[in-house]
């Protein structure tokens, strides 16, 4: 039999590849990747549901340190949200995932690896990338894709051997991460209508304004209310507080790797936080072309990251800007949460360049006399003169 590693989630199509790969000459060793989606007791229902159907081993990967440190810090610094709204929840993960199953198949000397992915969406293209980048002579089996089955068929299989489980297909499929929730609906499979109220899985419990300071050094947020916490705790604890006002929900629309356009809803209380107030605090910290040049190299690293063009070498090349940009991207951010929305509030920062010894904006100047001034906005306004004076001969 051929050693093979499947990407295991635990649901109907993962499922129906254990049993099916199980059946037809291949060892399966099922393999779930952990970026904050599940917790002990999951993961346990994870290995009995696998050892069931015949998977020969199970191995349950924490990645959700690695995720931070390799991705979603990078996604903080760039201030990243796809298309101006999506802080890239599932395709970040996605990402992070194939490059440790990947991994996993190397070290157990597997010759085959496996996904549930369907021929339609934007994840067979990113495992499918990083399997053949990562291990190009391990072979990649996709029984969902190639068999081109229904949910019904697939149920029916598994019935057919013994597999008798309940897969009542949910009115919303939910995918939970550090980094966000995503939400797919019947309403996300068209244009017109929004997700309902009761689709997200965090509902408004706090409805009283609160104002709380977010401590960031050096572009990583480490500190909440001057509680300091790990990265990784920071965002979860943000998380837990900022959800409960049933913040960060929106519906993103774009366009997929496959070329077709498509539509889902997220829920990313703590990343819609993170990523406005420390895109706040850098508005104060770093120069004019500092920004400029963040917001054109952040815009590409986004695009990339969810095209699955992770292991580009270019990729590497921006994570160092991003990361010397932040030198001095620290200081405290004030917002105030409120039912549905947050407000930035101000901040403090030791390297804030709204020095007022130079002078305040729209008041008096210190640093350069009224001549000074003069000179070099007639200077400045030359090559405008210049071109009017031709142009308008």
């Amino acid at each position: 039999m051929k050693k093979l590693v499947l990407a295991y989630s635990g649901g109907l199509d993962t499922s129906y590849c254990i049993k099916f790969l199980s059946q037809n000459g291949y060892q399966v060793h099922a393999v779930s990747v952990n970026t904050g989606g599940f917790d002990k007791i999951e993961t346990e229902q994870l290995a009995k549901k696998a050892e069931a159907l015949g998977a020969a081993s199970y191995t349950p990967i924490d990645a959700v340190s690695r995720f931070y440190q390799k991705i979603v810090k990078y996604l903080v610094f760039g201030n990243v949200l796809k298309n101006n709204t999506y802080p890239l929840s599932v395709s970040a993960e996605r990402v992070i995932q194939a490059v440790a199953i990947a991994e996993h198949a190397q070290k157990i000397n597997a010759q085959c690896i496996a996904h549930g992915s369907t021929g339609a969406g934007n994840d067979q293209v990113r495992f499918d990338m990083i399997f053949q980048i990562i291990c190009p002579d391990i072979e990649i089996v996709t029984p969902i894709r190639d068999q081109q089955l229904s949910r019904e068929s697939e149920i029916e299989y598994l019935k057919s051997h013994g597999v008798d489980w309940p897969w009542e297909k949910a009115q919303y499929s939910i995918n939970k991460g550090l980094w966000g929730t995503s939400v797919g609906g019947s309403e996300t499979l068209k244009s017109r209508d929004p997700l309902p109220e009761t689709a997200y899985p965090s509902q408004l419990t706090s409805t009283a304004s609160k104002t709380i300071s977010l401590q960031f050094e050096k572009g990583e947020l480490v500190g909440i209310d001057k509680t300091k916490y790990d990265p990784v705790e920071a965002i979860q604890k943000l998380q837990e507080l900022a959800s409960s006002y049933a913040i960060g929900r929106d519906i993103h629309v774009g366009d997929t790797i496959i070329g077709i356009k498509g539509r889902v809803g997220f829920e990313a209380a703590a990343p819609m936080v993170i990523i406005k107030a420390h895109h706040l605090l850098e508005k104060h910290t770093l120069s004019k072309w500092q920004q400029f040049q963040k917001d054109q190299m952040a815009n590409f690293y986004g695009m990339q990251l969810h095209e699955g063009q992770y292991l580009d070498p270019v990729m590497r090349d921006i994570e160092v800007f991003l990361e010397n940009t932040q030198k001095t991207v620290s200081g405290s951010v004030y917002v105030t949460l409120h039912p549905h929305r947050f407000t930035l509030d101000g901040i403090e920062s030791p390297f804030d360049l709204m020095d007022s010894s130079f002078g305040s904006y729209g008041e008096m100047n210190l640093g350069w006399t009224a001549e000074e001034a003069k000179g070099f906005i007639k200077i400045s306004a030359n090559a405008n003169k210049i071109h009017q004076h031709v142009n308008n001969k």
